[in-house]
């Protein structure tokens, strides 16, 4: 468990991170589209990466009553069905954000028309 805790904060540690690359991205407005494009990768990694220390983190806490040598299929199971139910989530997130922008630029458009 304490192991996992570091892990825990190590996403901590990327959180702030993006937080400061943002702005940089942001303030390099006129800068070469390549590095403009670099620094948006990096960003995505970064974020990637943020995303599985979370879903490391909850589903250890949720799965792992004792940790052994080897996993029993009890705690197998539930890794799957957090795992999958971290990115089922995930995924309907980002979509419902996605929808919710694209309905305020309609809403903006309609407003200006």
């Amino acid at each position: 468990r304490s192991r996992r805790g570091g892990a825990g904060n190590t996403g901590g540690t990327g959180s702030s991170g993006s937080g400061m690359d943002a702005p940089s991205a942001a303030g390099l407005g006129g800068a070469d589209p390549q590095l403009q494009r670099f620094i948006e990768v990096e960003t995505q990694k970064q974020r990637f990466q943020q995303l599985v220390h979370q879903m490391t983190e909850l589903c250890w806490e949720k799965c792992m009553d004792k940790p052994g040598p080897k996993l029993d299929s009890r705690a197998e199971t539930c890794f799957v069905n957090c795992v999958e139910r971290f990115i089922d989530t995930s995924q309907f997130i980002l979509n419902r954000l996605e929808q919710t922008q694209k309905s305020k630029s309609a809403f903006s458009e309609s407003l200006s028309d």
